[in-house]
């Protein structure tokens, strides 16, 4: 199943799956081909869906999906330091390099779903940790990622499967 990202002005977009079309928000940085670490751009391309993660404090079940889905702890981070060998994947806190909570105080990681951009191979520099999340309370941008209102993200996530892509641009 392919799901279509189109973006509409910097930090929104509509995203579309099947016969269903939502409003999603998009990078601070816009939308970019050239993705870089650290820019707020959410990268062009098509990306395989790789899996996702939910918040069991917040959420006891797993929300469905046939993706391969984990409990988020407190530990969970994904490493933003392109100098290090885990350079955009997930790593247990404390990490000494660069990195980024996810466990988060706000909602935003209750459920991410992990995008295939940059990590067959890692490059450095090009990006890291770019998910599908929740969106903004006050709908505002994200730092690269794909925000979602919680009803559609996870109707989109029951839709999911292996082999399944995200287009953006």
């Amino acid at each position: 199943m392919d799901v279509v990202v189109r973006p509409l002005a910097i930090g929104r977009g509509r995203l579309a799956w099947r016969a269903r079309e939502v409003a999603c928000t998009l990078g601070r940085g816009g939308v970019r081909a050239d993705k870089c670490e650290g820019d707020g751009a959410t990268p062009t391309g098509r990306f395989p869906v790789r899996s996702f993660y939910w918040r069991p404090d917040r959420q006891k079940a797993p929300p469905p999906s046939r993706l391969p889905g984990e409990a988020l702890t407190p530990d969970h981070g994904w490493c933003d330091a392109p100098g290090d060998a885990a350079y955009n994947r997930p790593v247990r806190l404390p990490y000494a390099a660069s990195h980024e909570r996810l466990w988060r105080d706000d909602a935003l990681y209750d459920v991410i779903v992990v995008l295939g951009h940059n990590d067959d191979p890692v490059v450095p520099f090009a990006g890291s940790a770019i998910f599908m999340h929740l969106m903004r309370d006050d709908g505002g941008p994200t730092d690269g990622c794909i925000g979602l209102a919680r009803a559609d993200l996870l109707a989109l996530l029951a839709e999911l499967r292996p082999g399944s892509t995200i287009v953006i641009g």
